[in-house]
C-alpha cells in the first residue's frame, strides 16, 4: 500500500480587495503561468471581435512560414479598408515585416497579403479554425484573417481568447512584436515607420503588449499581457468602451489581490527518514497565483510508491480546496 504524507503550507499576509466598474460587455482575467481564470464576466458569450482576430492570423503565419520570406503583394489589397498599412499592388516586403504592420499598425491589406500569399486565403482560414479547436477555442468561428465584419464575420468568446492570449504568447517572436514600441522597415517600393497603436503599451509600465480591435459592430476589444512581482497575467475584454482605462483599473485590482506563491520548494523537499531509506528529490518546484483567502485551503499530499518506477518514488499532489491543481513527481536512487 502506498504511504502518505500530507504538508500543509501556510501565510498569512494579507492584500487588499479593490473595489471596480468593469466597463467592458465581456471579460476574462487569466493567470499566464498556470492557465486560472482569475475572474470573468459574459465570459463564454460569442460575440464579434474585430482585429483581435489577427493574433490568431500572425500565429498561423509564424507557425507555418519562413518569416525572412519575400512576397509580392497582390490585388486581393485591393478590397481592404480600415485600418491600413498602404501597401502597394506588385511591391516586394518581408513576411517579417507585414507581420509588424500586421500587429502594430493593425494592417487589414497585411492581414489578407499573408494569408494568401503563405497558404492561400481558404487555407489559411481553414487553419485558423484547425488552431483554435487545438487548443480548445470551442466557440470560435474564423472566416477571415482581418477582423472586419460587414461581408463575413468572426466569432469568439472572451475565455476562447484567453486561451489564444495564452497560446500565442508562448511564441518568442510574437511576444517580440507586440512589445514592440516602434519598427521600421523597406520593401521594395518605400520605407515604413510605425508606431504601436496599443496604446496601452506605453501608458502602463507593467504592460508588455497585446493587441487592439474596432468596429463598429464588434465596438472596442482588447488583449493585453501585464507583469508585476511575478504575478503574469492577461486579460481579453469585448465591446469595451474605455479599453485602456478599463485593463489599467483590472491590473491594479488583481495585482494587490493576488501573489505568486512557491507552494513546493525542491531546494526545502524532505520526507520523515522513518518512512523511507532512500534519499529523496524533486527537479522542479511549484508556484501558484492565489488570494490571501485562499492560503488555508492549500494542501499538498505526498504519495511514495510501494514499488517505485526506475527512479520514480513517488508524487507531489498539490490541492487548492477540492481540486487538485498540480503535481510532480519524487525521484530518487535506491541505497
Amino acid at each position: 500500500m502506498n504511504k502518505r504524507i500530507i504538508i500543509i503550507f501556510f501565510s498569512f499576509l494579507l492584500f487588499p480587495i479593490l473595489v471596480f466598474a468593469d466597463s467592458a460587455h465581456s471579460t476574462v482575467v487569466m493567470d499566464l503561468n498556470n492557465g486560472r481564470f482569475l475572474y470573468s464576466k459574459n465570459s463564454h458569450e460569442k460575440r464579434l471581435i474585430a482585429s483581435i482576430t489577427k493574433i490568431m492570423t500572425c500565429i498561423v503565419v509564424l507557425e507555418n512560414s519562413n518569416i525572412d520570406d519575400d512576397i509580392i503583394v497582390g490585388d486581393e489589397i485591393l478590397s481592404m479598408y480600415g485600418t491600413n498599412i498602404y501597401i502597394e499592388v506588385g511591391e516586394k516586403i518581408k513576411i517579417k515585416d507585414l507581420l509588424y504592420g500586421l500587429m502594430l499598425r493593425s494592417g487589414n491589406d497585411a492581414a489578407i497579403t499573408l494569408a494568401v500569399n503563405t497558404l492561400g486565403e481558404k487555407k489559411f482560414i481553414s487553419k485558423m479554425n484547425e488552431t483554435a479547436k487545438k487548443i480548445g477555442m470551442n466557440d470560435t468561428v474564423f472566416r477571415n484573417p482581418h477582423g472586419l465584419d460587414e461581408k463575413t464575420e468572426n466569432i469568439s468568446t472572451a475565455y476562447d481568447m484567453a486561451l489564444l492570449s495564452s497560446y500565442a504568447y508562448q511564441n518568442e517572436v510574437y511576444r517580440k512584436i507586440i512589445s514592440t514600441k516602434k519598427y521600421f522597415a523597406t520593401s521594395s517600393l518605400k520605407s515604413y515607420s510605425w508606431y504601436n497603436r496599443m496604446s496601452l503599451l506605453s501608458q502602463y509600465k507593467n504592460c508588455l503588449g497585446g493587441k487592439n480591435g474596432y468596429t463598429p459592430r464588434a465596438g472596442k476589444t482588447l488583449v493585453s499581457y501585464a507583469l508585476k512581482d511575478a504575478v503574469f497575467l492577461t486579460i481579453v475584454s469585448l465591446d469595451d468602451f474605455d479599453i485602456y482605462q478599463n485593463h489599467k483599473k483590472l491590473y491594479k485590482t488583481f495585482f494587490s489581490k493576488y501573489k505568486n506563491y512557491v507552494i513546493v520548494d525542491k531546494k526545502n523537499f524532505h520526507v520523515d527518514s522513518t518512512l523511507t531509506e532512500n534519499e529523496l528529490y524533486l527537479k522542479e518546484s511549484f508556484s501558484y497565483l492565489l488570494s490571501s483567502d485562499e492560503l488555508d485551503d492549500i494542501h499538498t499530499l505526498v504519495y511514495l510508491y510501494s514499488s517505485p518506477k526506475k527512479n520514480t518514488f513517488g508524487e507531489v499532489r498539490i490541492q487548492l480546496g477540492n481540486k487538485e491543481i498540480g503535481k510532480l513527481f519524487v525521484y530518487g536512487k535506491n541505497k
